[in-house]
């Protein structure tokens, strides 16, 4: 058993200097997540949290862990107070920031879907903000971006409902264990949709209640798409839970592939990731990773007729937005993957 919390003390202490960090986008939730973890980043200083709204206010579920207040959006001041600027802005704001603080030589990490689509006609359709990517920008899966996020300017952070997808299908994929396209049915509690009010988030709507939305028609299609190369029906669905989410991927895998085949290349994929945890003889459910920067996963494979299905789940403000993208910042500054996280 590793002391991680003694890691963290050593790491700390070999670092010369803490990285300047700042936030645009500190008061939704996954931007006051971010507040949260950063505050308490032995490897960093967080030097400014701003909001696109036009008030000063205070974050009061975290007083005393960060005491500062949350300032109207000011780019000039951003990019003086910092070196890193995490973006929590909705994408036609992040689109606007992210590219206008690139190109001033910081580094932006984007927990928007603004920057992850590669190809120009699905950003034209999806993310109509975003003509163009900023050079340096990459699409950074902490797990399979290690080598490229020490050089990266702009660092698209992958989606919540991507991420357990991607995390679950790549190795299988790139083992050459998949047959053909993917079925991604996914549940996420409320808090993924933002903290917009709308109707279909009141809780008169949704306690007691399961819905599905946006099939054929979610912007998260094109991005595990992109990743997987193959086509996906993504069906996700809003169920009355505060956080978390939990995916059921049916897949086929080719002839003579067993489920020790595809537990193998999981753990082959995975054992370097503190981040991802596999479940050999379970399956996971969302109180397992709710609250925490694990994504869980646990898979069955019918040896008999060559189906495959893979459970996920991960906390959707935390693996699928927040703590992800500080994995993202410690890979890009030559940090321990695992400070200010475990």
């Amino acid at each position: 058993m590793h002391n991680y919390s003694l890691l963290a003390m050593n790491t700390a202490a070999s670092v010369p200097s803490r990285v300047r960090v700042a936030i645009a986008g500190a008061t939704g939730y996954a931007g006051q997540e971010l507040v949260r973890l950063l505050a308490r980043h032995p490897g960093v200083s967080l030097t400014a949290a701003m909001s696109s709204g036009g008030e000063t206010r205070r974050l009061p579920s975290l007083a005393r862990i960060w005491d500062g207040e949350v300032q109207p959006l000011d780019l000039e001041s951003l990019a003086r107070a910092s070196e890193v600027v995490f973006l929590g802005l909705p994408e036609a704001a992040a689109a606007g920031v992210g590219a206008t603080l690139a190109g001033r030589g910081l580094r932006v990490i984007d927990l928007s879907g603004a920057f992850r689509l590669r190809d120009e006609a699905l950003r034209r359709r999806w993310y109509p903000e975003t003509p163009e990517l900023p050079d340096g920008t990459i699409y950074a899966l902490p797990e399979r971006s290690r080598a490229a996020l020490p050089g990266a300017r702009l660092v698209s952070c992958p989606g919540c409902y991507p991420t357990a997808a991607l995390l679950s299908l790549q190795p299988v994929v790139d083992a050459g264990l998949l047959a053909g396209d993917v079925i991604v049915d996914a549940k996420s509690g409320v808090s993924g949709a933002g903290k917009g009010a709308t109707e279909r988030t009141h809780f008169s709507e949704n306690h007691g209640s399961v819905a599905a939305y946006g099939i054929f028609s979610h912007r998260h299609t094109a991005e595990m798409e992109q990743a997987l190369d193959r086509a996906v029906t993504f069906v996700p669905h809003l169920v009355p839970l505060n956080r978390g989410i939990l995916e059921t991927i049916y897949a086929r895998v080719t002839p003579g592939t067993t489920g020790a085949a595809v537990g193998a290349v999981l753990r082959a994929a995975y054992a370097d990731s503190p981040f991802v945890r596999l479940w050999d003889d379970g399956l996971p459910e969302i109180k397992h990773a709710a609250y925490t920067p694990f994504c869980d996963i646990g898979w069955r494979v019918d040896e008999a007729t060559g189906r495959l299905v893979m459970v996920a789940c991960l906390d959707n403000l935390l693996k699928g937005a927040a703590s992800q993208a500080v994995q993202n910042l410690n890979l890009m500054c030559g940090l321990d993957e695992r400070m200010g996280l475990l």
